[in-house]
């Protein structure tokens, strides 16, 4: 499964794994608004992302930007790979993994 939540006490973990894309936009979706209403920090790992296409991206940055509305942390765990810096420099969103700060794992 590419798109998994695991829960804490004080965060939120959506792990990403291989090709995240079109194909699991919806997934990817439902699980970021899952984390969000928990209410706790969020933190997104890309480390084991292999691919992700603009629509994943673009779900990312939107739930950042809900996290941040709301109050709720929103960070990277892990490495950001080359080519997800690149797909996101290529969509305009340059910033996007430089601006979700690392979180320390607990």
């Amino acid at each position: 499964m590419p798109v998994t939540l695991e829960q804490s006490e004080v965060a939120s973990t959506v792990r990403l794994v291989g090709e995240i894309n079109i194909a699991s936009a919806a997934e990817l979706k439902k699980v970021l608004m899952e984390a969000l209403a928990m209410g706790k920090g969020v933190r997104v790992e890309l480390e084991s992302v292999t691919e992700i296409d603009v629509t994943a991206l673009q779900l990312l940055w939107a739930a950042q930007r809900e996290a941040e509305s709301v109050g709720v942390g929103f960070a990277r765990s892990g490495r950001v790979q080359e080519a997800i810096a690149a797909v996101a420099d290529e969509a305009g969103l340059d910033e996007f993994p430089v601006a979700m700060v690392e979180m320390a794992a607990e």
